[in-house]
């Protein structure tokens, strides 16, 4: 329902903005991916009336792309080879800055490593729709941070900071577990010559404990055969305004009403919302 609720919103700010709604897979991590899950997304996507405008890009086809960034921002000396292992970084404490241990090794290609990009002493600031005004010092929160990880993979944040590029993404609508992206992936862009996206970070769902809905803690799959059920109820979640009677409403005139009476304002500095 979280899921729904982030395509839901998202696609109601994209429609009734004259814009385009845009889908992007982002399964850059094999380990960790569930065979099936993208197909079950889009047929998830499709059973809800939720019809994107282009064809869906899959960010595991897009490797080639993201080496091609990667070596921009290497001939530019913004980045390096880090070895830190995972006991190394662990020992630095939760929430501690990485404190560029690395920076100045001359650390061989032939040996397991991780990149990172440098950051700077001075601040990222941009206006979020739904979260204010943000201000983040990478230097500080997170540091150099890796944009290729030591099993080859590339970073979530190098991803999709080359594909809101190459989509020319201009409005970013998710949840705002990751409003601490923001910062990294705009920095990103800045390196990368791009044009920044603006943000809209919503309020995710949360259970009665506070934990996220999320597979990982338990959350209920969605039964697409109750899309119009589903829909009613996500709107609700959202603040948004439901039909006066959900008796014989179908799929296209829940969306409808939907957009005809979409509110974005009421959910303006809201963190969670308890289901």
């Amino acid at each position: 329902m979280g899921s729904l609720c982030c395509a839901l919103l998202s696609y109601l700010d994209a429609r009734t903005n004259n814009g385009q709604w845009l889908v992007r897979i982002e399964d850059i991590d094999p380990p960790r991916e569930q065979a099936g899950a993208s197909e079950a997304i889009l047929d998830s996507l499709t059973a809800h009336g939720l019809h994107w405008d282009a064809e869906p890009v899959f960010q595991s086809h897009r490797s080639a792309v993201y080496e091609q960034a990667l070596a921009r921002l290497e001939d530019a000396g913004l980045t390096y080879r880090c070895r830190c292992s995972r006991n190394t970084l662990a020992a630095l404490g939760l929430g501690a800055p990485y404190p560029g241990t690395c920076r100045k090794l001359a650390i061989s290609a032939n040996e397991p490593h991780a990149i990172r990009v440098r950051v700077q002493d001075t601040a990222i600031e941009f206006n979020d729709r739904w979260q204010g005004a943000q201000q983040e010092v990478l230097a500080d929160t997170v540091g150099d941070f890796v944009i290729r990880r030591k099993d080859g993979l590339f970073a979530y944040q190098l991803a999709v900071s080359v594909d809101d590029a190459a989509q020319g993404i201009n409005e970013v609508v998710r949840g705002v577990d990751l409003l601490d992206s923001t910062a990294r992936q705009l920095y990103l862009v800045g390196l990368l010559d791009g044009s920044p996206p603006n943000y809209s970070h919503h309020p995710v769902l949360v259970d009665q404990q506070g934990h996220k809905l999320a597979k990982q803690t338990g959350a209920v799959a969605l039964d697409n055969r109750q899309a119009t059920h589903n829909l009613l109820k996500a709107l609700d979640y959202l603040g948004q305004a439901t039909p006066p009677t959900a008796a014989g409403l179908t799929v296209p005139a829940v969306l409808q009403f939907a957009m005809a009476n979409y509110q974005p304002q009421v959910l303006r500095a809201r963190a969670e919302i308890q289901v």
